[in-house]
């Protein structure tokens, strides 16, 4: 502990216990399955609530590994692109009215 037995886990354990719980939920299986087409990994979910009450219970250095956990779930959502190209500034006739269509009148 760098930093003189100060350091925290990221997250309360019973943060890390509710995702724990919802990985492992049907409604959430089957979600994953729809988009992804495999099963959710939650191993690393429970991996993650054992560390943590490892350090709420004992305080052992080992427990820390939690930080590298949270590090690499930050990095993994941030390396999807955006989906749309954002705007600098609004398009330049954005004031004025939409086209109607000859049908609608």
């Amino acid at each position: 502990m760098a930093d003189g037995g100060a350091w925290r886990p990221p997250r309360p354990c019973e943060a890390y216990r509710a995702e724990w719980k919802l990985c492992r939920s049907a409604r959430h299986f089957l979600h994953h399955y729809y988009v992804h087409g495999e099963r959710p990994a939650c191993e690393q979910w429970r991996r993650d609530l054992a560390s943590c009450r490892e350090w709420e219970e004992r305080r052992s250095a080992e427990a820390q590994s939690l930080c590298e956990s949270e590090r690499a779930r930050v990095q993994a959502t941030r390396k999807h692109a955006l989906v749309w190209a954002l705007r600098q500034s609004p398009p330049a006739d954005w004031h004025l009215p939409l086209p109607q269509d000859e049908k609608d009148q």
